[in-house]
């Protein structure tokens, strides 16, 4: 209990109540608004138990690939067709294993089932993929495991440049409503920040269901090695400059979708968690933070999120919620335009004319 000063030489126990951090995200109630994201972290039940004990909210496990799945089970069906007519007495000494129990999918089945008998916070299965085939349905299976609910990461990068930015978008919608159509348990769509307009795009998820949107999907960006003269290509961690796009769209957006909002993405410190909080997000996702400085850095990001709402007088995270937002019925272009000016404005008085 924290002691507070009553008079020189005597100290009382203060009745001050600490604020409050569960939240809603995907309609779960969550302890704490920080989730660990997909990532390294998450695949193992070693590193699903020491996130939980350091104290976030949900786990979101690694993403299993519309690829590695295709590839699986063209792989089983192979098999199959080349011992179809195998001599049938030598069948009976092999017993038919049941149907998806070796593999890539049975292991991330199973890490479904052994992560949420593990831990008491919500356990988020990821499906990365980017077309409308029947990838999908796997996402059933990802129920039946016992996942509370789904994130679709949808990478669509289109190669062909035929490919028009309304195809594109039609396809996100389509990927969703097929997994909307498998499963029962909520399902959010991770996005990338390279649409055409992200708030149409949050609007027509939003109008096909998406339970939550999550903002926003990090592209790998492949570097051009000039001494080996090839292509070098990996994942960097995030830095928390790259936070401010996603919450730029998350205050355009709250208010204007039904939705869940996460944020990910520039998640390094408390300060960060506390600026998407404001800018209306439900939650702040983060994997580049946890491996920097490993899974009980959550307890860092914790304590220094406590400590700010209780300073600013917050008794819980939905009162500093949104206060940053673009307020809704204002015209949101002209509120993004309006700051767009004066940061221009501001710059010059730095760095002279800019434009």
């Amino acid at each position: 209990m924290e002691l507070t000063d009553t008079a020189p030489g005597t100290r009382t126990p203060s009745t001050r109540t600490p604020p409050s951090l569960t939240t809603q995200y995907l309609g779960l109630s969550l302890r704490n608004p920080i989730v660990a994201s997909a990532g390294p972290l998450s695949q193992s039940i070693d590193g699903v138990t020491a996130l939980q004990r350091a104290g976030v909210g949900a786990i979101v496990l690694y993403s299993l690939f519309e690829e590695q799945l295709r590839h699986e089970a063209a792989r089983d069906a192979l098999l199959e067709d080349a011992h179809a007519d195998s001599f049938a007495e030598s069948l009976s000494y092999f017993p038919t294993p049941p149907a998806g129990t070796s593999g890539l999918t049975y292991r991330y089945l199973n890490l479904i089932e052994r992560a949420v008998s593990a831990v008491d916070v919500p356990i988020i299965a990821s499906l990365n993929g980017s077309t409308s085939g029947g990838w999908t349905n796997f996402a059933r299976q990802m129920q039946d495991a016992g996942a509370y609910a789904i994130e679709l990461n949808i990478y669509l990068v289109p190669g062909d440049v035929q490919m028009s930015g309304r195809e594109v978008e039609d396809r996100h919608v389509e990927i969703l409503q097929r997994v909307k159509q498998a499963v029962t348990i909520p399902v959010a769509v991770k996005l990338s920040p390279y649409l055409s307009s992200i708030g149409e795009m949050a609007r027509r998820l939003d109008d096909a269901h998406a339970d939550g949107l999550v903002l926003f999907n990090r592209f790998v960006q492949p570097e051009v090695d000039i001494e080996s003269v090839t292509v070098a290509s990996g994942v960097q961690l995030s830095v928390p400059f790259e936070g401010r796009l996603p919450r730029t769209w998350i205050a355009a957006l709250r208010g204007r979708v039904s939705t869940s909002l996460a944020g990910t993405s520039g998640v390094e410190t408390w300060e960060d968690v506390a600026r998407y909080l404001l800018a209306g997000a439900d939650v702040a996702m983060t994997t580049s933070s946890l491996l920097r400085h490993g899974p009980e850095h959550a307890r860092t990001l914790l304590d220094g999120l406590s400590t700010w709402l209780e300073r600013k007088g917050f008794a819980d995270v939905a009162a500093a919620r949104g206060l940053l937002a673009v307020p809704a019925d204002a015209d949101a272009t002209a509120y993004e335009r309006a700051g767009y000016v004066s940061a221009l404005e501001k710059a010059k008085q730095v760095y002279g004319n800019l434009v």
